[in-house]
């Protein structure tokens, strides 16, 4: 990436313009607002988790203007300065099969990255309607949590869209990424948690009437935290933590999703066992046990401390590459890992290991979670204590914290070349145990995230 304009003629002209340096929680209007001075824009790809989007102009003259002026002078973005590049791509897919996507839609589809808290319709519908009248909304779990939500007009999908799209429903957490669906209508056929028609009188109620449209000023959390705890642990929680309204017909709500079964596709048959899945997933919630399926190679089920632990892990774990395989993580049918048919895997461990009872486990209490970064993989690793003994990629910066006098333990920062030898690193080494000459006990090295993107 480049952090000014004078390698951009490196990269072909295009409609479409890259943007980067976007402050937290921006969205889509935003980028709008700043940039429509340059020429009409046609779509808006944003991308939450990096601080980036994609901006595609009407006219390819509109883009250089863009690309032009950001590299003589300051062009800020919700009161940030923001970067442009041209991008390598020509136009922005859409997942709609509108050419025009201002033509039409009704239906959106939103994507909720990092859903630290249950999304509810409710939820759905207090973040939603004051933009726009909502008449359905539908919520699932295919590749972690996404919901879709019909507005009563097209001009009503579009406004929410450009107020919703990159937003924070809770701060940092709860981020909305926005499409336009496919269908154009939604059939709904019961009012709970996950679908709820607004059409039928006798099934409606009142909301809370949270002001959700940005305004001038740095972006700001769509609702306020359900409370001080920051995670979510178990369903037994949930009735706590939800301060907004719930409906009527809903008092009991326990906000059980399908499963907290993941079913993990595409692993490396000789390099992952159930230790190394675990170093893995366990940055995401807590790990009872992993089975790998001996009718399905390359496979494993991975049973989490609770729904919303499975969540987190499609969220930051589907389709990273590990040691050369993209992972597939969906939520699985089954409703816990029972321990049969146990066999050998290729590197001679077991099959079938139960972590209920580990002390690696990382959400054990509110404590412990809340100590807990949940971030998406990356190139830099937070690391407590270390070791060099494996044949993993070596780092290429390091940085080390200052300790306390008293301290018997160190931490800080590795950065790798990219995030897949990081990922792969850490499944390899979280947790191994550091043995020191003439020592009593051996230090566990623990590894995670950072939410630094480089040193």
């Amino acid at each position: 990436f480049y952090e000014n304009g004078e390698d951009s003629h490196r990269i072909s002209p295009s409609p479409v313009v890259h943007v980067r340096g976007l402050c937290e929680a921006v969205v889509e209007a935003d980028l709008i607002d700043a940039l429509e001075r340059f020429g009409p824009i046609c779509y808006v790809m944003m991308m939450p988790f990096k601080r980036q989007a994609l901006v595609e102009f009407s006219a390819g003259e509109s883009a250089d203007l863009c690309v032009s002026c950001g590299a003589k002078e300051p062009v800020y973005i919700a009161g940030q300065q923001a970067y442009f590049n041209y991008s390598t791509s020509k136009r922005i897919t859409r997942p709609t099969n509108a050419d025009n996507p201002n033509s039409g839609n009704k239906v959106l589809l939103l994507s909720i990255q990092n859903p630290l808290y249950p999304i509810t319709t409710d939820v759905l519908y207090t973040v939603c309607n004051p933009i726009g009248s909502v008449l359905r909304i539908v919520i699932f779990k295919r590749n972690g949590i996404q919901a879709m939500v019909e507005f009563e007009s097209i001009q009503c999908a579009q406004k929410a869209k450009a107020a919703l799209n990159g937003a924070d429903i809770y701060a940092g957490c709860c981020t909305l990424k926005i499409e336009y669906a496919r269908p154009t209508r939604l059939n709904v056929i019961k009012n709970d948690n996950e679908s709820w028609d607004y059409t039928k009188p006798e099934l409606q109620k009142s909301f809370v009437n949270f002001d959700c449209v940005p305004h001038s000023g740095p972006p700001c959390p769509l609702l306020p935290l359900p409370n001080n705890s920051r995670y979510k642990l178990t369903s037994v929680d949930v009735p706590d933590m939800v301060s907004y309204p719930l409906p009527q017909s809903s008092s009991s709500y326990s906000g059980h999703a399908p499963s907290s079964v993941a079913m993990v596709s595409g692993l490396h048959p000789s390099k992952m066992n159930c230790t190394r899945i675990f170093n893995l997933f366990c940055l995401y919630g807590n790990i009872e046990k992993v089975k790998f399926m001996k009718s399905v190679p390359g496979t494993a089920l991975v049973e989490m401390g609770d729904e919303y632990a499975v969540d987190r892990a499609i969220t930051h774990l589907n389709s990273i590459k590990v040691f050369g395989k993209r992972l597939n993580v969906c939520v699985s049918k089954q409703h816990a890992v029972i321990p049969s048919q146990v066999f050998e895997l290729e590197d001679g461990s077991s099959s079938y290991k139960d972590f209920a009872m580990t002390r690696n486990n990382r959400f054990s209490s509110a404590g412990q979670a809340s100590k807990n970064i949940i971030q998406p993989p990356s190139a830099v690793l937070h690391y407590y204590n270390l070791c060099t003994e494996h044949d993993v990629p070596g780092f290429v910066k390091f940085k080390m914290f200052d300790a306390k006098p008293s301290s018997k333990t160190i931490s800080g920062l590795l950065e790798f070349d990219s995030k897949t030898e990081a990922v792969e690193v850490l499944t390899v080494l979280n947790h191994y145990q550091i043995r020191i000459p003439n020592g009593s006990n051996p230090y566990t090295l623990k590894l995670c995230f950072s939410t630094s993107s480089h040193l």
